[in-house]
C-alpha cells in the first residue's frame, strides 16, 4: 500500500475514534455543520446534483428544488457520519422493518435471492440489517482507487458479517452466493453506458445495469428491492418490496425496480444522492 494511502486509513481511524466517542445528538449537529460547508464551498456535482433534481421535478419551483438540494447535503453528511461511526452509532437506532415475511418466504425456497438498492436512503443501514439477518449477504461493491480508503470502507460494512465481491472479479463468485442460498446485493442505478439498457426513470430514458435481471433469468432465483429511509432522530424504517415484471426479460424487470426505486424517490427526495450524472448515456434512436 502506497504511503499516502497507508495515511488516508491512519486519519479515518482516528476519525472513526473520536465520532464514536461522542454522543448521537453531537454526531447530528457535526453532520449539519459538514453538510453546510460543503452546500456553501464544495461546489463539486452540485450543479449536476441540481439539474438531475429539475428533471425529474420539471415542475417544482426553484425553491424547492434548492431546499431538497440541502436536505440531500444533510442527509447524506448524516449518513456518512453514522458510518464512520460504525459500531457504536448502532446503539439507540430503532429500525422497523415492512416486508420481511416476503424475504423470508423468498429464503425458504433455497434459491438465494437478487436484492437490488439504489443510491437511496440509509444504504449502510440497511447492509447492515441484512448482514445480521441472513447466514450470507454478499454485496457487489466498487473497489476504491485509495487503497487506505477501500480497506477503511471495507472493515466498516463486513462488521455486521457483510462480504464483498468486487466489480470485473469472476461471475461465477455472484452465482455462488445464491448456489448457497445467500443474499446477492446489487446497486443498480447508475449509469451503465451503451452496455445498460434503457428504461424510463422519471419520464426519461436511463441506461440501466442489465445484471440483475440477467441473474435473475439465468439463476431462477427471486428478486427484490429494499430500502431503508430515515423517519426521525435514530429512527428508519426497511421496506423490502418483491420485483413483479410483467415479462420475464432484461428491460421489463429492469424497468420494474426501477419504477419501485422512483416511488421511493417521489416520497423522499432528500434522500436520493442526486450527484451521479444518471442520465448520462443517451438513448441511440435510429
Amino acid at each position: 500500500m502506497k504511503r499516502s494511502h497507508q495515511i488516508t486509513y491512519f486519519i479515518l481511524s482516528l476519525l472513526k475514534k473520536w465520532i464514536s466517542s461522542i454522543s448521537p445528538m453531537t454526531r447530528y449537529k457535526l453532520s449539519n455543520k459538514l453538510a453546510g460547508f460543503l452546500y456553501h464551498y464544495v461546489t463539486l456535482r452540485k450543479g449536476q446534483a441540481e439539474i438531475n433534481i429539475i428533471r425529474a421535478f420539471p415542475d417544482w419551483t426553484s425553491q424547492r428544488v434548492n431546499s431538497t438540494l440541502q436536505g440531500t447535503y444533510q442527509f447524506f453528511s448524516h449518513n456518512f457520519v453514522q458510518f464512520i461511526a460504525f459500531p457504536k452509532s448502532w446503539e439507540g437506532l430503532k429500525i422497523d422493518v415492512v416486508g420481511k415475511d416476503v424475504l423470508d418466504k423468498y429464503m425458504d425456497q433455497g434459491k438465494g435471492v437478487i436484492f437490488i438498492t439504489g443510491h437511496f436512503g440509509a444504504w449502510e443501514i440497511l447492509g447492515k440489517w441484512l448482514g445480521e439477518y441472513a447466514h450470507l449477504f454478499t454485496g457487489v461493491a466498487h473497489r476504491q482507487k485509495n487503497a487506505g480508503a477501500n480497506r477503511f470502507f471495507q472493515e466498516q460494512r463486513e462488521l455486521p458479517g457483510t462480504k464483498h465481491i468486487f466489480r470485473r472479479e469472476p461471475l461465477e463468485k455472484m452465482y455462488d452466493v445464491l448456489t448457497q442460498n445467500g443474499i446477492l446485493g446489487l446497486v443498480s442505478d447508475q449509469d451503465a453506458k451503451q452496455r445498460g439498457v434503457f428504461v424510463n426513470f422519471f419520464g426519461v430514458p436511463a441506461s440501466t445495469p442489465k445484471g440483475a435481471a440477467l441473474f435473475h433469468l439465468k439463476s431462477k432465483a427471486p428478486i427484490m428491492l429494499g430500502a431503508c429511509v430515515q423517519t426521525g432522530f435514530q429512527r428508519y424504517r426497511i421496506e423490502l418490496v418483491p420485483v413483479i415484471a410483467s415479462n420475464q426479460n432484461v428491460e421489463d424487470i429492469t424497468q420494474a425496480y426501477t419504477a419501485l426505486l422512483e416511488k421511493f424517490i417521489r416520497q423522499f427526495p432528500e434522500q436520493y444522492f442526486w450527484f451521479h450524472r444518471r442520465w448520462k448515456t443517451k438513448l441511440d434512436v435510429k
